[in-house]
């Protein structure tokens, strides 16, 4: 067991220290696990996740195509000619990012928006900096709304069995859709707070013309399937992943076709994320290999023993834990090593393990908008900025980061609770 710990730790340090090598850090990790022993080889189709995966793949795929065709930018057109000031845009635009971020990656969706704030705030002479920061942090947000609204959406979904609609009704309650959905009104509230003297008015520009609305289509079969998959109980464990991964290749199909070019169909499948895609991989073996050796059940056992075996102490522990580590590291990586830790920490305590898997992803995916590295999004802003001549101070982006976090945390926490702990 010691050298498992001394392996996991040694492979999270390398991935912190040299973020552009995660996924070459995570297959070499995994690699000395199965050559060691310490993970099986028989096992390994237990632990790997390719319904996850394929998941993963095939959204983003689609989602490029989404983004090429401008649907997203449009409708942010739309929005900003129905404002009548800078506050009401900001917030407004902010919302919408959280709307489209919770069926669309976060970074795609700061690159798609932040360009519209950038030209307001152009035309208005006014600071960007706030405008960007607003719109990355509601991308942030809205992520564990919906089972393909971020990577750790999709983790929890595969690891816990749980289909698009179990993320809006649950064991026959409101599921985590609507706690995300309650930080978000509260979010905003915040941020008009925080931008009252933005009184000036918004002129809106010209609307962006789309010229193809198959790929929106595809999208949107993408839910509507994976809605229509939710209601059969006994399907296949690889359901939702071939979902996501027809419609991506329908899409390259018709790209192709459409542009008369065999490039047409690789531009999507070439989009795709294959780093996350790897690191994944990877780190599913690591966490079936840290399983085997019994370093999760001590983990959940010492979890436990902290807590007292109080569900509700261990639940706090466990949300605001999630999220300020998830201010400094990946969450990616983290969701992934404690899905498992929490389910054993539900079995030590004989209860259910929804409470605390819903406290994990929520403290997660929440804890990003903390500081500027916390997450891909805030990250993707400021490059933004930076590329304009505004650079972004630590105290710049806390001062909406942290009263935004809270505002969005607090609620759900207690929503999760009362909803999933009593």
């Amino acid at each position: 067991m010691l050298f498992a710990i001394a392996l996991f730790a040694l492979t999270y340090i390398l991935m912190l220290s040299f973020q552009k090598w995660r996924p070459l850090v995570a297959l070499v990790s995994a690699a000395i696990f199965v050559v060691s022993g310490m993970m099986p080889f028989g096992k390994l189709m237990d632990y790997i996740d390719f319904n996850v995966l394929l998941m993963i793949a095939g959204t983003m795929g689609t989602v490029a195509l989404v983004i090429e065709s401008k649907m997203p930018f449009l409708l942010s057109d739309i929005i900003v000619e129905r404002v009548s000031n800078v506050k009401w845009a900001i917030v407004v635009l902010s919302l919408f990012a959280g709307i489209v971020s919770a069926f669309i990656d976060n970074v795609a969706t700061v690159l798609m928006i932040a360009p519209i704030a950038l030209a307001m705030a152009k035309r208005l002479k006014l600071n960007p900096v706030p405008m960007i920061i607003s719109i990355a942090v509601s991308s942030n947000l809205q992520g564990a709304a919906t089972l393909v609204g971020d990577t750790t959406s999709i983790l929890l979904g595969g690891y816990a069995g749980m289909s698009f609609n179990d993320f809006f009704v649950y064991l026959g309650k409101p599921s985590i859709f609507f706690a995300v959905e309650l930080g978000a009104v509260i979010s905003a509230i915040i941020l008009l707070i925080i931008f009252r003297k933005e009184t000036a008015p918004v002129e809106a520009g010209k609307r962006t013309v789309v010229e193809d609305y198959v790929p929106s289509v595809l999208l949107l079969a993408t839910v509507v399937l994976l809605i229509v998959a939710s209601l059969f109980p006994n399907r296949p464990d690889l359901t939702n992943g071939i979902i996501c991964t027809a419609l991506m290749l329908m899409g390259a199909v018709y790209n192709a076709i459409r542009k008369k070019s065999i490039k047409g169909f690789w531009s999507p499948i070439k989009e795709i994320d294959y780093q996350t895609v790897l690191l994944l991989f990877g780190l599913f073996i690591v966490v079936g290999g840290i399983t085997e050796m019994g370093v999760v059940d001590a983990v959940a056992g010492l979890f436990t023993k902290v807590g007292g075996g109080n569900l509700f102490l261990i639940y706090t522990i466990i949300v605001w834990a999630s999220v300020i580590i998830s201010a400094f590291i990946d969450n990616i990586p983290y969701v992934a090593t404690m899905l498992p830790v929490v389910q054993g920490i539900a079995a030590a305590l004989g209860v259910d393990p929804t409470v605390l898997y819903f406290g994990l992803l929520s403290g997660a995916t929440l804890g990003g908008n903390l500081t500027p590295v916390g997450a891909s999004a805030n990250i993707t802003g400021i490059g933004i900025l930076r590329k304009e001549g505004w650079l972004v101070s630590n105290g710049d982006f806390m001062r909406i980061g942290i009263p935004f976090t809270l505002a969005a945390i607090i609620p759900a926490y207690i929503y999760i609770w009362i909803s999933y702990g009593i």
